[in-house]
């Protein structure tokens, strides 16, 4: 018979939840509703390539068949990539699926457009797929923005039952406390007698997990793989398939992203294949390359703006334009850095009289209204203007667009061992910590951050962080 104890060390904030399927429903329901902004995001390409590509005078835009049938053809290729499975999709997965989904769908409107013998503009074929990747990109950073504010109140929870009672299960309970997940832990099953006590949460002590399910009202379950045996496992993929519940398993592979992970087939096994990642040899030169162009192409863009802010600081404070200060680069390689001055002359000699008032942990030194910054400068920062320069940097190699952060020789001077991993690589413009809080974030969280990019680092995902950082500039969060 099912028993269960209940601690009272713990007591969970209390949110408001779905009865159990109703996150299911809601995904479901709102995946229709993304669909459908994936299809105006196609037809508000299509109108805006012919406007840009004919001009505004043009006849206006007549499709033919194949135009029509282009929602017909987008969506089906979304669905095949999986891009309406919204809960288990990761933005930065989702990042690098939807260029893909646009050019397979591009393609085949090309190839069906052949067979019909219509005619299409080249030059607004790849406006179309411009415009398109954009407007899709916006709607779904719109969706995103959405669903957190919904998992924040509970509206998007899956109420989750964990199973297992080892240290594991409690760091798959432990991560769920952050809503922006969309998990809510209800309950754990020990398949052991010797339990400890977790959470303040049922804790249910049987091997009939289908009990479990129906007395916490479970949509999910979540297992702890390192707590479970092969037939215990088998026991709760049919008990949660007989529930109609959904069902997770933990890899035990912390700070590794999906996109790195396969899954195969060994015999009667099944086992995660990890992709490695090595930032040495071709994907070093591919990294400088990609680097190279659009640093170029970005200091010619901004050059009239960099004029603004030269004139802008010599009319405030006499000094130099620039400031140069050494940082830590590569292998430890020191370098100097570039960025417009955003302080009075001579801030280094104030900075011993304000450490006192130092809001950072660990090395660093952060102060939210420094009275050396000038009022140009407290503009500058605010939209991380004052790092055009390192525009520079890149060019002569020193830096990258994305990387860690760059650490300053004292920081680096007071690292612990695992801090120092993060100069494996050089430094960049912008990183995690850039669109993760900036200002905001503890120091061990820059570093857990810089060594997760490490690990994980692709092309795709330097692009979603390219891509992340405009947000998180123009919402100024954690920018002082």
């Amino acid at each position: 018979m099912l028993t269960r104890e209940r601690t009272t060390e713990f007591a969970p904030e209390e949110r408001v939840l779905p009865p159990r399927g109703g996150t299911v429903q809601r995904f479901a329901r709102l995946a229709v509703w993304v669909a459908v902004t994936d299809v105006l995001a196609l037809i508000a390409a299509m109108g805006m390539a012919y406007w840009v590509r004919y001009g505004l005078k043009a006849p206006g835009f007549k499709p033919d068949l194949v135009v029509l049938l282009a929602p017909l053809i987008f969506v089906p290729i979304y669905a095949a990539l999986r891009l309406y499975s919204l809960s288990r999709l990761s933005p930065a997965e989702e990042f690098r699926r939807i260029p893909a989904g646009v050019s397979l769908g591009i393609s085949a409107l090309v190839v069906l457009g052949f067979w019909s013998k219509a005619t299409y503009s080249r030059l607004w074929i790849g406006m179309v797929w411009g415009f398109a990747l954009l407007l899709t990109f916006i709607a779904r950073k719109c969706w995103h923005v959405y669903m957190g504010r919904a998992k924040a109140r509970g509206a998007l929870s899956f109420r989750t039952l964990v199973v297992g009672s080892n240290q594991e299960a409690r760091r798959v309970a432990q991560a769920m406390k952050t809503p922006a997940l969309g998990f809510e832990p209800v309950g754990f099953v020990t398949l052991k007698s010797d339990y400890v006590r977790l959470d303040g949460l049922p804790v249910y002590d049987s091997c009939s997990i289908e009990d479990a399910i129906r007395d916490c009202h479970a949509d999910c379950v979540f297992v702890a793989a390192s707590d479970v045996t092969s037939e215990q496992m088998a026991t709760i993929t049919k008990a949660a398939r007989v529930a109609g519940v959904e069902i997770r398993v933990s890899a035990n592979l912390a700070e590794i992203l999906s996109s790195r992970l396969t899954v195969q087939t060994i015999g009667n096994l099944l086992a995660l294949s990890l992709r490695p990642v090595n930032l040495t040899g071709r994907q070093a030169l591919l990294k400088r390359t990609f680097d190279v162009v659009v640093s170029s192409l970005a200091l010619v863009i901004t050059l009239p703006l960099w004029l603004v802010i030269a004139i802008a600081l010599k009319l405030e404070t006499h000094g130099p334009v620039l400031y140069r200060q050494e940082r830590i680069g590569a292998k430890g390689r020191p370098f100097q850095i570039l960025k417009f001055r955003t302080m009075v002359v001579g801030a280094d000699r104030m900075l011993d009289e304000l450490q006192h008032r130092n809001e950072a942990t660990g090395p660093m030194f952060k102060l939210r209204d420094d009275p050396r910054v000038t009022r140009v400068g407290r503009y500058l920062r605010r939209f991380s203007l004052d790092e055009l320069p390192q525009l520079v940097n890149v060019l002569k190699g020193e830096m990258s667009l994305v990387g860690p952060r760059p650490a300053l020789p004292s920081e680096v001077a007071a690292y612990e061992d695992w801090h120092l991993d993060r100069l494996e690589v050089p430094p960049g413009i912008t990183g995690l910590w850039q669109i993760r809080g900036r200002s905001q974030l503890p120091f061990d969280a820059y570093v857990r951050l810089d060594l997760f990019y490490i690990e994980n680092w692709s092309m795709a995902y330097d692009l979603y962080i390219l891509a992340e950082t405009l947000p998180a500039v123009f919402t100024r969060k954690g920018a002082y």
